[in-house]
């Protein structure tokens, strides 16, 4: 079941978008407002709303840190915010003052795109927040965007129909017609299709239109060759143009929004739909899920957004069918809850989830804890609890004392999910490496000389070979 958890009605017009970081929900709309709730009551935060557009705005997106968020508007201008004060760090005028209808922050958050209702494109750099590449489609208005999660393509969707593919240097790989009457939204799911082959990746791209139809669409990363995309199905259920579409964080579910007020989840696996949403009272414009618990808010143009909760019969019906293939240690408490799942204690999941048990609070966990702390009164359970645990714990110490010293991060000392390359040669986990510049260490930690540039280029060659290593362990 999904139950109503929340109803935010502080805008005064239209609510275009809304977005997720990991702790906080924006929103923006036409009253020219972006607003920002904290995701622990949903309370707004104290400099909220955010004010500098002169006209509607459209949509609003974090960047992969959640330390930035983005903002576009009628009036021509994307602006970037400080997420922890509400200043204003930026303020990018798309090059033809056309109205800006959406943005987009790259996975590694170097690069944001811009899309404008002349049609024109504009990759900036998300550092300097200089212009770095423009480009435009041949007819119709930019309304959507997406980037692939290994970052080397995003596409845009335009109100004339067409799904356009972009390389990360503004080449136009290819286009066609998706939706006859244009389309309104697409996403990315951020989990590879399973069963790629050895340097091939397969993802999800969901587009929705006009037609009133949802599209499924598989892109495959050929390395060296580039990519293939192909049709997959069209989800049906909406009886009216479908405004918006996004993936779950683990993309096990996909929801839409739709001008029928109505708002559908959908299981990815079997394309079945999971429930129907029907609280709003005018069009649903935008929906999305949150990245680190099953949260879901829509917006509509009742001026309201609400957020939904999935229980445990959800997560476990949505949830990946053997827990995370990675360091328990590294778990999230969404992983922590598909474990609970796989190990037949579903009962428990929410206890976890209402103490923030993640992965390494989980191996912490003692038989006192679990009575005095988690409030578990079963003797029996809590054994069972207990015993998991502990092969969790012989697990993760085997599976520690072989790690390859090239897979530990040099700051971290332990197994990067993220690598990134910095300007000293050396690779490191993402966010240790953004926390280490972030505290104005401008030096490398490796050798203590001064950086020569604070860019951090993703890894993926030593990712492949961490997700093979991890791959090939779990399987002895």
């Amino acid at each position: 079941m999904v139950k109503l958890l929340h109803t935010l009605a502080d805008h005064e017009d239209d609510v275009n978008c809304c977005a997720f970081s990991s702790s906080l929900l924006a929103t923006c709309s036409l009253d020219k407002t972006i607003r920002l709730y904290s995701l622990s009551d949903f309370a707004e935060a104290p400099y909220s709303p955010l004010k500098f557009h002169t006209y509607a705005v459209h949509c609003c997106c974090f960047s992969p840190s959640g330390h930035i968020l983005a903002s576009c508007s009628t009036d021509g201008t994307t602006v970037l915010w400080d997420t922890q004060n509400g200043q204003i760090l930026a303020v990018m005028e798309q090059p033809s003052g056309s109205p800006v209808r959406v943005c987009r922050f790259s996975p590694d958050s170097t690069c944001l795109v811009s899309g404008a209702s002349d049609g024109t494109v504009v990759l900036w750099n998300a550092q300097s927040y200089k212009l770095h590449r423009c480009a435009s489609v041949k007819d119709g208005s930019l309304v959507a965007c997406a980037f692939s999660p290994p970052g080397n393509l995003f596409v845009t969707g335009s109100s004339c129909g067409d799904l356009t593919v972009w390389d990360d240097k503004m080449r136009c790989l290819h286009s066609e017609k998706a939706h006859d009457l244009g389309i309104t939204c697409c996403d990315f799911s951020s989990q590879p299709v399973p069963g790629g082959e050895q340097g091939l990746q397969f993802f999800q791209l969901a587009s929705c239109g006009q037609d009133c139809q949802i599209k499924i669409w598989i892109i495959s990363f050929i390395h060296i060759l580039g990519f293939e995309l192909k049709y997959k199905s069209t989800l049906t259920g909406h009886c009216a143009p479908v405004l918006a579409c996004a993936f779950s964080h683990d993309g096990q579910m996909l929801v839409s929004g739709s001008v029928d007020k109505s708002v559908i989840v959908y299981d990815t696996n079997t394309e079945n739909i999971l429930h129907t949403l029907t609280q709003h009272t005018r069009y649903v414009t935008t929906c999305a899920f949150a990245p680190n618990i099953l949260l879901l808010a829509t917006g509509s143009m009742d001026k309201t957004v609400n957020i939904w909760q999935f229980d445990t019969e959800t997560l476990c019906q949505a949830k990946i069918q053997d827990h995370p293939k990675q360091f328990t240690e590294n778990w999230s408490e969404d992983d922590v809850s598909n474990w609970l799942c796989a190990e037949g204690l579903e009962d428990l999941v929410d206890i976890f989830k209402m103490n923030n048990i993640d992965g390494r609070e989980l191996l912490n966990l003692t038989k006192e804890s679990l009575a005095d702390d988690l409030k578990i009164e079963s003797l029996g359970l809590r054994s069972k609890v207990l015993r998991k645990i502990e092969e969790l714990r012989t697990k993760v110490k085997t599976l520690s004392s072989e790690i390859p010293d090239e897979f530990i991060c040099p700051i971290t000392r332990e197994l990067m999910k993220d690598p990134v390359i910095a300007s000293d040669g050396y690779s490191y986990e993402k966010e240790a490496m953004e926390n280490w510049i972030s505290k104005k260490k401008r030096t490398s930690p490796m050798t203590n000389l001064v950086l020569s540039s604070v860019i951090l280029i993703p890894n993926r060659t030593l990712k492949m070979a961490i997700d093979r290593w991890l791959s090939e362990t779990h399987q002895k």
